[in-house]
């Protein structure tokens, strides 16, 4: 078993065997390459390890609905939901010289971009490996080593040396998504998980773990997991899917930014291994106070760990889904993630496990009168 987070094996033998398929259910999720708008290989993932809990509907947006197996109608809906976009880059221009010009998909810090390797889809659709390359000092000015990094300075080199080569030997175009080049791995050690996109491919993973949990279960609802597109660019497929399903709850699994490497301890509100954060309000949505409470009192009557938090900042699917139909009591069961919206997160398996405690002790106890209450 490795002792630190990078280049760590995955000692298989020493995890369960259901824990063993739940971790390869999530690598395979995360290394799925997929950035708002081009998520069909989440959405094949989603569909592999969906296979025998429902009914599937896809849209041409690529969002992706599983209707439980069990439903009956005629009850209340439950949605379930999770985006499978993940932040990334897309291809603007191919410069003189062969390199790449790009846009930022989603919310990047410019510093976090630079000297890491990604991946380019080509117009074969094959993935190409490329470095975001910056002008290296030796050739800066002082006044250029002072300037705040601006992304548009950046590129990224495929290792082509003209636009003609690019085009023709490497087939790349403009509109080309990318991906950054990380590879799922499992600390076992410390429990902790190291990729990209666990923003949100662990809330991917919930819906399915959740549905899983419930197979053959007696429930006063109906349930429908959405995993939704293009989250990271506006929450733009759950505006559909919430009109496709008409909830009349919901419960949104997201990987929220952890926030415990950086602010003093009286601020911490998402640390790892602390349990799932529920929020109280972010930029875009005040939680159903009531359906909050009912959720944190649980918490506290079935002992799971849970943390809570108010953010200024930030949205989720829910900003979408509680303002659809009639209105949608809507929470949010987040896992915390180190450096989220960067090439590496950081999360704990514990607080993905309780997450989805919670949700399935939800659905277990969820009727129309309590529905009723929120």
């Amino acid at each position: 078993m490795g002792s630190g987070l990078i280049g760590v094996i995955i000692d298989w033998e020493a995890i369960t065997m259901e824990k063993q398929a739940i971790l390869k259910m999530m690598e395979d999720l995360c290394n799925a390459k997929g950035i708002s708008g081009f998520e069909d290989e989440v959405v094949a993932e989603v569909r592999r390890f969906g296979e025998g809990l429902g009914q599937f509907q896809e849209d041409s947006l690529r969002d992706l609905i599983i209707y439980r197996a069990e439903n009956k109608g005629g009850r209340p809906m439950v949605q379930l939901d999770a985006h499978t976009d993940e932040v990334g880059f897309m291809v603007q221009a191919i410069r003189p010289n062969g390199t790449l010009q790009f846009i930022n998909i989603g919310n990047w810090v410019s510093s976090n971009i630079p000297a890491h390797r990604v991946w380019v889809q080509n117009s074969l659709g094959e993935y190409v490996p490329g470095i975001v390359a910056s002008k290296p000092p030796h050739f800066m000015s002082d006044a250029e080593k002072k300037a705040p990094l601006d992304v548009n300075s950046l590129v990224i080199d495929i290792g082509a040396s003209s636009l003609k080569e690019a085009v023709e030997d490497y087939h790349i175009r403009i509109g080309a998504p990318v991906v950054p080049d990380v590879t799922f791995e499992y600390v076992d050690q410390h429990d902790l998980i190291i990729s990209k996109a666990l923003d949100n491919r662990l809330g991917c993973a919930s819906i399915i773990a959740t549905l899983d949990a419930l197979k053959g279960e007696e429930l006063a609802v109906d349930i429908a997991g959405a995993f939704d597109c293009q989250e990271e660019v506006g929450a733009r497929g759950a505006v559909v899917t919430a009109n496709t399903i008409k909830p009349d709850i919901a419960i949104v699994f997201e990987g929220c930014p952890a926030d415990d490497t950086f602010s003093p301890e009286y601020a911490i509100q998402t640390a790892l291994k602390k349990g799932p954060m529920l929020r109280h309000i972010d930029a875009r949505m005040i939680t159903n106070p009531r359906f909050q409470r009912y959720a944190l009192d649980l918490c506290e009557e079935l002992s799971i760990p849970v943390q809570t938090a108010v953010r200024s900042g930030g949205s989720t699917n829910g900003a979408s889904i509680h303002l659809s139909n009639q209105g949608v009591p809507t929470i949010v069961i987040g896992i915390p993630v180190r450096y989220a919206h960067t090439h590496y997160g950081i999360s704990s398996y514990a607080d993905w496990e309780n997450g989805v405690k919670l949700a399935v002790a939800i659905l277990k106890r969820l009727n129309a009168d309590v529905i009723a209450s929120f």
